[in-house]
């Protein structure tokens, strides 16, 4: 099996966030599938490989780069592209396309729908992200009624509707980084989370937004937006509220009528299974065995599905008015 080579900006304070995270915790597990090592290719950093030095070697057809971060990804794909590349794609958006000999890892059945819309010549998989055993009810007393991470928050979050919440209950927002954030949500019984108008601002999806289903894990009864990857677990009405539903005052009823009558989010741990390591592993496993497969063939044989370009896509629509109109006028 190839060794894999998680490519990273940078993995310091300086590229510090969601994504960066869940790559690290990807390139965690991919360590007890196969050899698999952090490359960075905006700086240097101790004990890291970097990009421009590993690139000097003449062989590297017994590895696979793994590109992830999402402006970046063009500008690798071109630089790598008489490598072995798979593209591991969180959000949404971007605006690039890839050829079909980069394959294509998701990390939600959304941006996989985007990229099987996108690039349908490509080999596409989904592996969602891990929710750790940790993020689990632990049944204990709740002292906050209600939590909020103010990061990626929308301003009717923070600006109207938590300021109407705190004349009527407990409201605790985190404006920084929680070493225990499963604690955190096991001491909540409601979490808001509101990010459809940060990702509109970026012009890119949600790529999968892990609190909501880590809250949720944890017992917390969730209101959330339902954008991008969300959109994946989230099932209003089922396991969890839709958040800014109509006005600031219908909100406030709803979420009162739930704290007044709280009880713990009942998600089956059948339903988290999709999300635990076991899971997650045995997936891993199998898409790595089929892109060895795949760069094993790729090697002798060039690609021959035409692409769906502009220019082909206009003749087809020309070529599909023309046997209509073939088919109305002329009887044939």
């Amino acid at each position: 099996m190839r060794k894999l080579y998680f490519l990273l900006p940078g993995t310091d304070s300086k590229f510090a966030c969601g994504g960066l995270w869940a790559e690290l915790k990807t390139f965690n597990l991919a360590k007890e599938v196969c050899h698999a090592d952090v490359v960075t290719y905006r700086q240097r950093e101790k004990g890291k490989l970097f990009i421009n030095d590993l690139l000097q070697e003449k062989n590297l057809d017994d590895v696979i780069f793994v590109i992830s971060w999402g402006f970046d990804v063009a500008r690798l794909a071109t630089k790598l592209q008489q490598y072995n590349v798979v593209y591991h794609a969180h959000s949404a958006g971007y605006g690039f396309k890839l050829p079909a000999s980069i394959p294509i890892i998701s990390v939600s059945r959304d941006t996989m729908g985007y990229w099987g819309q996108s690039s349908p010549h490509s080999l596409i998989y989904y592996l969602p992200n891990q929710i750790s055993n940790e993020f689990q009810n632990l049944n204990s007393q709740r002292d906050i009624d209600i939590l909020v991470q103010a990061r990626k928050s929308s301003q009717y979050l923070m600006q109207d509707l938590i300021p109407a919440l705190r004349e009527k209950c407990k409201v605790f927002v985190v404006n920084s980084y929680v070493d225990d954030l499963p604690g955190v949500f096991n001491r909540a019984k409601i979490y808001l989370y509101d990010s459809a108008e940060y990702w509109a601002q970026q012009g890119v999806s949600e790529g999968f937004g892990l609190q909501p289903l880590e809250a949720l894990a944890c017992g917390c009864q969730v209101f959330s937006s339902i954008n991008g990857g969300l959109s994946d677990y989230l099932d209003p009405g089922f396991n969890c509220y839709k958040i800014a539903g109509y006005s600031k005052e219908y909100d406030v009823q709803r979420i009162l009528k739930l704290l007044n009558n709280w009880t713990p989010s009942a998600l089956s741990e059948e339903f988290l299974a999709e999300y635990r390591y076991e899971n997650i592993i045995k997936r891993l496993e199998l898409i790595l065995d089929d892109l060895n497969d795949f760069f094993d063939h790729k090697k002798d044989h060039p690609g021959n599905i035409k692409n769906l370009t502009k220019m082909r896509l206009t003749r087809l629509r020309l070529q599909t008015l023309f046997n209509k109109v073939k088919k109305k006028y002329f009887k044939i």
